[in-house]
């Protein structure tokens, strides 16, 4: 009995000796292929997610400008108004901001070839009130005005703009406006200095209302002290002539301010007209100031 227990151990032994020969030979190039693999790193329930948001493709740009100039065109150098203005424009980041003249019509560019650009303009002529003033008293009232049109612009030089720009009105006058501005524009540190000649024409249509005095007007223009204005029709051509000046200071990437002196010399039909010569002057001057604030934002689509 206790020899074949013995022999009946023995075997056992030899079995588990087998297995565990047999289970080693097994695993140990297993082991040894996942010890060659890189390792991989573990990750952290508590370690936030490494996001990075898109960059933003627009700079907005919006603010406000005051005005004071002229209180009707044609007016003496010592009667203003006070008038009021949004300022809205868009560019792409990574771009410098735009330069806008004191003079240019609210637009923006649809084809920008670099030196070259091609856009709409729009511009707000204000309404002429014969109450506003006794030198218009008998010339009726002239209603606000909306002149549409194009520019172009042309950058000979990186700190030199040539812009033209040619508008049709509507509303008060429906004539033809052409204006072409040429300046020079010079950055300085924080500041961005600017300036040119100016040069506008009009036709008859858009001269005449502020400046033709028909037979009505003029039968009813007598004001105590100042002689009747004789009847007179205004024709198209040169309107006027003159030079401006801006100031701009960057505060910072966000804020931004500007100031800024226009002088229109009339002239031709407009510069010769009696509410001119015996009420107003040809000399004409207009003030500016106003502050922007830009900021950035994805598209919209």
């Amino acid at each position: 009995m206790i020899t074949g227990w013995r022999s009946t151990a023995w075997r056992l032994a030899i079995w588990r000796s087998a297995w565990r020969l047999a289970l080693t030979a097994f695993i140990a190039p297993a082991i040894a292929f996942a010890a060659d693999l890189p390792a991989q790193p573990s990750a952290s329930p508590v370690d936030p997610a490494n996001y990075v948001p898109a960059a933003p493709d627009w700079i907005v740009t919006i603010g406000g400008e005051l005005r004071i100039g002229p209180k009707w065109a044609g007016a003496p150098e010592d009667k203003f108004r006070l008038t009021g203005s949004p300022l809205v424009s868009i560019r792409k980041v990574g771009t410098p901001p735009e330069y806008f003249g004191p003079r240019d019509s609210f637009g923006f560019s649809i084809l920008d070839l670099g030196q070259f650009k091609l856009g709409p303009a729009v511009k707000l002529v204000w309404q002429r009130k014969a109450s506003d003033d006794r030198a218009l008293n008998g010339l009726g009232n002239i209603d606000y005005a909306l002149q549409t049109g194009a520019f172009a612009e042309y950058w000979p030089a990186q700190q030199l703009r040539l812009r033209g720009e040619v508008r049709q009105g509507f509303g008060g006058e429906k004539g033809v406006t052409g204006d072409l501005f040429l300046d020079a524009i010079v950055p300085a540190g924080q500041f961005r200095f600017s300036g040119g000649p100016r040069l506008t024409l009009q036709s008859a249509p858009a001269i005449g209302p502020y400046f033709g005095i028909t037979p009505a007007q003029s039968a009813g223009s007598t004001v105590a002290g100042l002689p009747a204005l004789p009847v007179y029709h205004a024709g198209g051509g040169l309107y006027s002539y003159g030079a401006g000046a801006q100031t701009e200071y960057f505060f910072n990437p966000e804020w931004a301010t500007h100031a800024f002196v226009e002088y229109e010399r009339l002239t031709g039909s407009a510069a010769d007209s009696p509410l001119v010569v015996q009420r107003g002057s040809p000399n004409q001057f207009t003030f500016g100031l106003g502050a922007t604030y830009s900021f950035t934002m994805h598209p919209l689509w």
